[in-house]
């Protein structure tokens, strides 16, 4: 009589919203004599009632080897109840997940579907033994037959390695091989894998330079694309030959995508990758500063400011090519965004530091820095624009900072300067 679903249970929480908690301590105590059961269907009707209340805020840890007992139900719809609850409840500090290693390797082994649901519920409360007695099965399964189930082997595989770190010298020769699978969602999975990977170490994968490449010059899909460039631009520091083999690629990409997240991706990486630098960089140095030039000047405020961040580290390697769209960073001074005028502050300051931004007294279309910046302490320079107080102190701060560095010796005119602090 006291049987009920989970529709059931929802149910009764809106109707009894006025003693809510005296229902739901009901409902566990319901729960705890349905788990003691020997009938599946019941015990995991209940565990899937009490996944709905974890979720509410109840704990769900005393029902752990009741979860494990579902999770090895022959029954496929029984065993996903199972995955589910052990997927949202179970942590590395959850003392019956010893047990389940065995069980594990049985449905890893099994049909399909069940080795598609543990490789789910595995990257969810994967610990480091479970990574480690797994690993070897893992490996094996990279030659899966199905592509769904080597995507899903190469995606767990991430969080197998970050519980286990000797899992990667183990399973990387397979993991190479993959990024040449026949499945394109193979590729792009194992790519993904690299890609996060390589951020702890990635003078380690090196040795993936030829298939990346390949990828690099034959793919078309942008996502894949942006992921094996940010790739490069981690590794490509630590071997030099391929800054001069990634050049031509990289130009060629930025000179014919139409994607913006793309074409940013190449301009990053040739920034952190080092490509810019030397006589052979400066094409693409040019290149990559008229684009982002261009971004200067679209109506997309996000496009602005990311323009405006790349620039910062050109700045220091090519200042010459930054110096000659000044005239749209200057004006970035006057945008009603306060976040795009902070950008454009940082981006004169380092340009006024290299000596790169100077008064034109001649062109009347072309406002000198000292005159831009001296407009941002007197408040609103026009209708659009109104500079707060904070920012006219911040523009102040970074003016007397940069000017007082070495004996004052950036201060050309100290008339002008008196006159700027007097503001």
């Amino acid at each position: 009589m006291w049987e009920r679903t989970l529709q059931d249970l929802i149910r009764g929480l809106r109707a009894n919203k006025t003693d809510e908690r005296k229902f739901i301590q009901q409902a566990i105590e319901e729960i705890r004599k349905e788990v003691r059961g020997k009938d599946m269907e019941l015990k995991a009707g209940a565990i899937l009632k009490m996944t709905f209340l974890d979720m509410l805020g109840h704990d769900l840890t005393w029902a752990n080897f009741n979860i494990i007992e579902v999770m090895s139900s022959q029954k496929y719809h029984l065993k996903t109840i199972g995955y589910l609850a052990a997927s949202q409840s179970f942590s590395e500090h959850t003392d019956v997940l010893m047990l389940t290693t065995n069980l594990l390797k049985k449905d890893l082994s099994s049909n399909p579907a069940d080795v598609a649901l543990a490789l789910n519920g595995l990257s969810h409360f994967v610990t480091s033994d479970l990574a480690r007695d797994l690993t070897q099965e893992l490996n094996a399964m990279l030659n899966h037959s199905r592509s769904y189930i080597r995507k899903r082997v190469v995606l767990a595989l991430f969080k197998v390695i970050q519980q286990h770190p000797d899992a990667l010298p183990y399973c990387l020769p397979r993991l190479k091989e993959k990024l040449e699978d026949p499945d394109l969602s193979v590729v792009s999975s194992t790519v993904n894998l690299f890609c996060e990977l390589s951020r702890r170490n990635p003078q380690d994968f090196l040795i993936l330079a030829p298939p990346l490449f390949h990828i690099l010059t034959t793919s078309s899909n942008n996502w894949m694309l942006i992921k094996v460039i940010k790739l490069f631009g981690a590794i490509s520091p630590f071997e030099p030959r391929l800054v001069k083999k990634l050049q031509g690629p990289i130009t060629d990409l930025i000179q014919t995508t139409s994607a913006i997240s793309l074409l940013y991706e190449c301009v990053h990486t040739c920034i952190v990758g080092g490509m810019l630098e030397g006589s052979s960089g400066l094409p693409l140095a040019r290149l990559c500063v008229t684009k982002l030039s261009g971004f200067l000047e679209n109506d997309d405020q996000n496009l602005k400011f990311i323009a405006m961040m790349a620039m910062v580290k050109i700045v220091p390697i090519r200042p010459e090519l930054v110096a000659e769209h000044q005239a749209v960073i200057l004006n970035s001074l006057d945008d009603f965004d306060i976040s795009i005028r902070m950008r454009a502050l940082e981006l004169i300051c380092s340009m006024l530091l290299s000596h790169l931004v100077k008064a034109s007294e001649k062109s009347e279309s072309l406002p000198s820095a000292s005159e831009t910046l001296s407009r941002s302490l007197q408040g609103s320079s026009g209708a659009t624009t109104v500079y707060t107080t904070a920012y006219r102190t911040e523009v102040a701060t970074r003016v007397i900072d940069m000017c007082s560095k070495n004996m004052y010796e950036n201060v050309q005119d100290f008339d002008w300067y008196l006159s700027f602090g007097n503001n």
